[in-house]
C-alpha cells in the first residue's frame, strides 16, 4: 500500500473525521484546560496529550498559516484544537500559548 501524503488541512480534516477524531476542543473561559466542544466537558492540561501536530503555511499570504494539535484526553477522547499562527491567532493574548505549551507531546 502506498502512503499518500497530506498536504492540506481540509485532506487532514477529512480524514480525522472519517476515524472519528472530528472533535473540536476548545480554550475554557478560565484558560485552566480545554472544552470538548461537543459535550462541554472540561478537561485540565493534566487530562491530556498532544499526540500529533501538523503545520500548514500558504505559499504567499501569512494569514493561510496554520497549525493542528491531535489532542488525546485521558477518558480515551480525541479531537483536535485549530488555530493560526501569530497575529493571525483566533486567541487575543498568549493564554492559548501557554496551556498548549503546558500539554505533554507524546507523538504517536
Amino acid at each position: 500500500m502506498i502512503k499518500k501524503d497530506l498536504t492540506t488541512l481540509s485532506q487532514v480534516m477529512n480524514q480525522l473525521r472519517d476515524k472519528g477524531k472530528d472533535c473540536e476542543f476548545k480554550l475554557a473561559d478560565s484558560g485552566l484546560g480545554l472544552i470538548n466542544a461537543g459535550n462541554g466537558k472540561l478537561y485540565s492540561i493534566s487530562d491530556l496529550r498532544i499526540i500529533r501536530t501538523y503545520r500548514f503555511e500558504g505559499d504567499s499570504n501569512p494569514s493561510d498559516s496554520s497549525i493542528l494539535y491531535l489532542i488525546e484526553a485521558n477518558d480515551g477522547q480525541v479531537g483536535y484544537v485549530l488555530d493560526a499562527y501569530g497575529a493571525y491567532s483566533g486567541y487575543d493574548d498568549d493564554q492559548f500559548d501557554k496551556l498548549i505549551r503546558e500539554i505533554p507531546v507524546a507523538e504517536k
